[in-house]
């Protein structure tokens, strides 16, 4: 047993140290951003010409976030979503045009023309495929019923999909990165997407078994308990900041996952460091999202729940398992309304923290950044603001 006694922050803990800026206006900003990868590439070793364009604005795999109708609209944006695992090769057929599954190599060669990506096309249904990434995680077996075999679906049935997100609460267990392994020795052009994390050492084992972005976050989610039920967490600011260090270290990336509940918040991410923020419970609740709605005091309300959430595990698993507790909560959120109005204002908040700190761009923001620790966010006289 140890003691570490040094300060560890969150979000909430810090504001940013506004500086003189020669920006004039939000609309001098750029939000997209070029990324390379150190282990995707024809070869699995990283090439240089294949990479991702996009903001690097994420949407959950959770249930009801990691939705189709999230992708569409994050699309637009040139944002990426995460799709829950949870649908099946048909069901991604089904939302992605009505395109049939092909059940072998040659059925898909022979179809590829029906649906193939146009790289300089705007339409979101052609562009949404480099869009998407499905989600999976570490179960492996001989038969074919296992994560990797529903990774081997997709990809055969969706010659454009670049990413998988290999997604486990803790990422710390020992056959998490011989998983990675298989994949990348399977799919070595593929984005490897994997966590989640929240220390540096960690996040180069992860990053040197092939992975591409390692997921940091543990217990900082909305509906997540895991820091209550197992009193296993980190602050996610200081995650995100030492995770952040290790992987540019060795030409890595980081996603920063779970902890924030304002605009302001994936600022922070960014200026710790973060390549991309994933967003969970601030993206629920909209028309696109997942889940039952519900009326209360007259009002539209939507069930959110966390993926280890007993409205989780009833839904998937028939129950929680006698040897397990769960680890997440239901919510229901009051109705928000369009997505794209949410992403919108969280694109919008982003353009004005850089005005604010003197940033260009999103991959500026760490440079330009200094933080205060604080004991209060905002004036909440008239209520809290989130």
């Amino acid at each position: 047993m140890r003691i570490e006694s040094e300060i560890k922050l969150d979000y909430r803990d810090v504001l940013l140290r506004p500086k003189r800026s020669e920006l004039t206006s939000r609309n001098e900003v750029d939000l997209m951003r070029t990324f390379t990868f150190k282990n995707a590439g024809a070869d699995g070793a990283g090439n240089p010409d294949y990479g991702w364009t996009g903001i690097p604005i994420v949407a959950s795999n959770m249930d009801t976030v990691g939705t189709f109708e999230t992708a569409k609209v994050l699309a637009k944006y040139h944002g990426l979503t995460c799709i829950s695992k949870h649908y099946d090769g048909d069901v991604w057929a089904h939302k992605l045009n009505g395109y049939g599954v092909w059940k072998n190599k040659e059925q898909k060669e022979a179809n590829k023309g029906s649906w193939e990506y146009d790289k300089h096309s705007d339409n979101w249904q052609e562009r949404i495929y480099k869009h998407l990434s499905p989600s999976i995680g570490i179960k492996y077996s001989e038969k074919d019923t296992d994560d990797l075999d529903y990774l081997r679906n997709i990809q055969w049935n969706f010659y454009h999909n670049q990413f998988v997100c290999i997604d486990i609460a803790n990422g710390y267990s020992a056959k998490f990165c011989d998983f990675i392994k298989k994949v990348r020795e399977e799919f070595p052009h593929i984005i490897i997407i994997a966590g989640n994390v929240v220390t540096g050492e960690m996040t180069e084992e992860i990053l040197l078994s092939g992975a591409d972005i390692v997921k940091v976050g543990i217990g900082g989610g909305s509906v997540c308990t895991t820091r209550i039920q197992t009193g296993v967490g980190y602050p996610q600011l200081s995650a995100v900041i030492e995770c952040a260090d290790a992987a540019h270290g060795i030409g890595g990336h980081i996603m920063a996952d779970g902890g924030c509940v304002c605009a302001g918040d994936v600022a922070k991410a960014f200026c710790a460091g973060a390549d991309f923020v994933m967003l969970g419970g601030m993206l629920a609740g909209h028309n696109e999202s997942a889940g039952e709605e519900e009326m209360i005091d007259g009002e539209k309300h939507k069930v959110f729940y966390g993926m280890s959430s007993d409205t989780a595990m009833n839904k998937y698993h028939g129950g929680v398992a006698k040897y397990r507790s769960s680890e997440g909560k239901t919510v229901r959120i009051k109705h928000r309304g369009r997505l794209k109005d949410t992403v919108e204002n969280i694109l919008g908040g982003l353009r004005s923290t850089c005005t604010y700190i003197g940033a260009k761009t999103i991959k500026d923001m760490p440079k330009c950044a200094t933080f205060l620790r604080v004991n209060q966010q905002s004036n909440e006289v008239f209520g809290k603001n989130v």
